[in-house]
């Protein structure tokens, strides 16, 4: 009966797979799914690497997970990093947003003294 359980979060979990193969390095993008069936990416880069005190051939993998929310954002940032590399000048509108986000103030501000903390308490009670 375990089987069964894990056979369907396996179904569940992996949707979809492309691996693609660039050199050294394989990228996977793997769609996956939560419980609630919401789903997200998984992108791991696989490198083969020679280790010496072994003598032999292991697998570093890094993996990064992206979540439906953020789809747009991540796009937009990786798209204006390749345009840099490709053209080395850095977009306007990017750099307008990241400023922007950075320097952000909080929407609300608490006036809060220590002083005022008690007062009606005191005054309720003369």
């Amino acid at each position: 009966m375990p089987m069964e359980g894990q056979e369907k979060t396996q179904r569940r979990e992996d949707i979809f797979s492309k691996a693609v193969r660039a050199g050294k390095r394989t990228y996977f993008f793997d769609v996956k799914a939560t419980r609630n069936d919401q789903y997200y990416l998984t992108i791991t880069e696989s490198k083969r690497r020679f280790q010496n005190d072994q003598g032999k051939f292991i697998y570093e993998k890094h993996k990064i997970f992206l979540y439906k929310e953020d789809f747009e954002k991540f796009v937009k940032g990786l798209d204006a990093a390749i345009r840099f590399i490709e053209t080395g000048e850095e977009p306007e509108e990017e750099t307008i947003a990241v400023e922007e986000t950075v320097s952000e103030e909080p929407k609300t501000k608490i006036d809060l003294s220590f002083d005022d903390l008690g007062k009606d308490d005191v005054q309720a009670s003369e």
